[in-house]
Parts: structure tokens; sequence; C-alpha cells
């Protein structure tokens, strides 16, 4: 008996839309008329935080993983608002870019808290919903809370945004990741692509940019309109996040209507690079209940 070869895929197609008059990269994977599954990356990632999905998952859906505004290969205007508010309507408007008008949506930590808002908002462009290891309705760990709140200040106080633009954001941002890559879940050529930009000028100010927008508080408009989700839901989250409390998993998978919750234990945040197969998964399995949106 010949033994069962292992299944190629092709490489993603890259192409670039315009949002706000700003360069957004995307990548897409899949039949083209297959039905679309958005992925939305984390801080301080990009795109390739999903490498290990997409390949499966494109078997049979047409998978598009954008670099979101600001991040990785897409552009980081300093001319533009990245409020919250405003975040969400931009995910609208890159669907509109897109030519998509609703999709299954994704989104690990900062993509899942834009997921979040975006499905309540827009819930006629929302067929299913993923939340992976995000502060979505609730916030980060006390610890964590404090730094990104303390990022925030800095990018807000006119006196104080000199010297932080002087501070070693990407080392830092290495030696927080550096854990992933002794482990092997993480190549140091992907690191290298998720904080190389912001060793430059401009990609530090573009950083401070983005934080004096950014609010660490939790939105109490987001917990309220969990119960009031219809689309089919799934919650998968790393036990260990040292960012983000399981407490917050529970929460969604307990209000949101049938949501279907994945506890991985063994994982902390980065469960796309540490439990690969168990997400793919989780997502397989969210992508198999019937919705309401054709």
């Amino acid at each position: 008996m010949t033994a069962q070869q292992p299944r190629t895929y092709d490489p993603p197609r890259r192409r670039t839309v315009t949002v706000d008059g700003a360069r957004v990269a995307c990548w897409e994977s899949g039949p083209r008329g297959a039905e679309p599954v958005l992925l939305l990356h984390g801080y301080p990632a990009d795109h390739r935080s999903w490498r290990h999905q997409v390949p499966p998952l494109s078997a049979r859906h047409r998978v598009v993983t954008p670099d979101l505004l600001g991040w990785g290969a897409s552009d980081r205007p300093l001319h533009l608002s990245f409020d919250y508010g405003t975040e969400v309507a931009r995910l609208g408007r890159l669907l509109d870019a897109l030519e998509l008008d609703s999709v299954n949506l994704a989104g690990h930590d900062y993509g899942g808290f834009l997921a979040l808002g975006f499905a309540q908002r827009h819930p006629a462009r929302v067929r299913r919903l993923g939340i992976l290891n995000s502060r979505a309705q609730a916030t980060f760990t006390r610890r964590w809370y404090a730094a990104f709140s303390l990022l925030g200040l800095l990018g807000r106080t006119p006196a104080l945004r000199r010297p932080a633009l002087r501070l070693p954001y990407a080392p830092l941002h290495r030696r927080a990741l550096a854990p992933l890559v002794r482990a092997g879940h993480l190549e140091p050529r992907v690191l290298d692509g998720y904080v190389d930009w912001m060793s430059t000028p401009e990609g530090r100010r573009w950083l401070l940019h983005y934080f004096a927008d950014y609010r660490t508080a939790p939105r109490p408009e987001l917990r309220r309109g969990l119960r009031d989700i219809a689309c089919p839901t799934a919650v998968v989250w790393g036990r260990a996040d040292p960012y983000l409390s399981p407490a917050i998993a529970t929460e969604l998978a307990g209000t949101v209507p049938g949501a279907d919750l994945t506890l991985l234990d063994g994982a902390g945040h980065w469960v796309m690079d540490e439990r690969p197969d168990a997400v793919t998964a989780a997502l397989g399995r969210l992508l198999e209940r019937t919705t309401s949106i054709e």
C-alpha cells in the first residue's frame, strides 16, 4: 500500500487594498469563490500569526489574513485616528475594499477585540465569530493593564513623547516573545517581522501615535451586547495566558448564546503557535455550524 502523500497548498496570494486612503496588505488563500474567512491578528503581530491555520482552513474556504493598518507590511499613517470606534468602523471599510458583504470573522488578542465590536455593531456582516485570547469585553491582568496604560499616557502627553521616542520598543517586545522562540513555537524570521519596524524613528512614532488613541479600561457596552450576538460563536483560550485571564473566556462563552468554549491546557497567550492543531480544529468546528447568513 502506498503511503498517503501530504496535502500541498498553493502559496497565499498577496494583494493590497486602500482603506481610509492608506495601503492595507492582505494575503488570500483557497478557492476565490468559496465562503470567506477573515482572520485578524493581535498585538504586536501580523498576518503570519495565522500561518499554521491558513493552509488547512483554505482547503474549503477563501481565507483572508490582513496586516491591520499600522502593522506588518501595511501603512503606518500618522494622520489617521486609531481609537476603538474608528478601528471597528475601519474593519467594515476593509470588507468593502475586499468586496465582501459578510464573512466568517475570527480574531486573536486585539483582532478579537475588534471582531467582537464589529459583530455587535454589524451583525448582518458576520456569519460566524471566533475570539481567541482577547481582552474582548474586559481588560488585561493588573500588571499588563498598568503597562499598556503607561504606553497610552506616553503617547498622549506632549512632554513625555520626545523621551518616549527613544525607548527600545523592539528589544522589549523581542524579549517578551523570546520564550516562544526558545520553545520552537515562533520562527526567528517571523519575530523579526513582528518587531523590527519598531527600531526605526518612524515606527516608534507610529507606535506612540497608536497608543495615544488606545484605552485600556473595560468597555461595558461590549459586555452588555454579549447576549445579543446571534451568530455561531467559538471562544478559544490558552489557560496559562499571563495577559488575559481565562475568566474572560468563560464569561464570553457563558453569556453569548450557544457559544462553544475551548480551553487549552499547556498554552498561554499565543495559542495559534502553541497549540496550532487544536486551534485549527476549533475553528473548523465553528465553520461547520449552521448560520442564517448566506
